[in-house]
């Protein structure tokens, strides 16, 4: 097996690990640590266990309330996974306006989390504009009024669009339920259907055991 190659983000990977958050994600330490990049979302459980120690890239939700409560947290830069990053993903754009009183779900922390971030010496990149209305094509006929883009679809489109198709994109921990409103079937579609394509493998969850 290959060593990763971590000593530059600057180098095209051969292979990405996307690592998401499904509490029933099999055991998959030795692969995910393996690839060149290890992309992993906000909290990220299992880290540093069945998931894996390596991180090269930390994808952070930079509009609302649970980045607020990061920057409120004196211990949110010493977190482990946030340390192991080369690179934080905002999955979202900055917003011109400011939030209006009580909406503090749409509020726009970029600034104050770059802020914080960049003296650790970690690189911030907004996702473009551009994944935001392939992301909107993608859920048009979701049948639900104006779904939410998950974080994990919006950093999914980002990097097919961004690396070359050699490289190896796995996807794993990625049981697409959690927040109502995520249009999860028409996520579940999609990623099904890059997978079918050969432009990433999508590797399921461990079956849940009969109640």
């Amino acid at each position: 097996m290959s060593e990763p190659t971590d000593e530059g983000l600057d180098l095209t990977p051969r292979s990405v690990a996307v690592v998401g958050n499904a509490p029933d994600m099999d055991a998959a330490a030795e692969a995910i640590d393996a690839a060149d990049w290890v992309v992993r979302f906000n909290n990220a459980p299992g880290f540093g266990g069945r998931a894996g120690s390596r991180v090269t890239h930390l994808a952070l939700v930079n509009h609302g309330g649970q980045m607020r409560e990061w920057l409120e947290d004196a211990d949110f830069t010493t977190r482990p996974v946030l340390r192991g990053a080369r690179e934080v993903l905002f999955p979202f754009p900055r917003k011109d306006e400011p939030a209006r009183p009580g909406d503090e779900d749409g509020r726009d922390w970029t600034a104050e989390a770059q802020a914080i971030l960049q003296p650790l010496g970690l690189r911030t990149t907004i996702l473009p504009e551009a994944v935001h209305a392939q992301a909107a094509e993608i859920l048009a006929m979701s049948g639900m009024a104006q779904p939410a883009p998950s974080t994990g679809l919006l950093v999914g489109l980002y990097l097919l669009g961004e690396l070359p198709m050699e490289t190896r994109i796995d996807v794993y921990g990625f049981g697409f339920a959690g927040w109502d409103g995520h249009a999860w079937n028409a996520e579940c579609n999609w990623f099904e259907a890059m997978a079918a394509q050969g432009r990433l493998r999508l590797h399921p969850l461990r079956p849940r055991a009969a109640a």
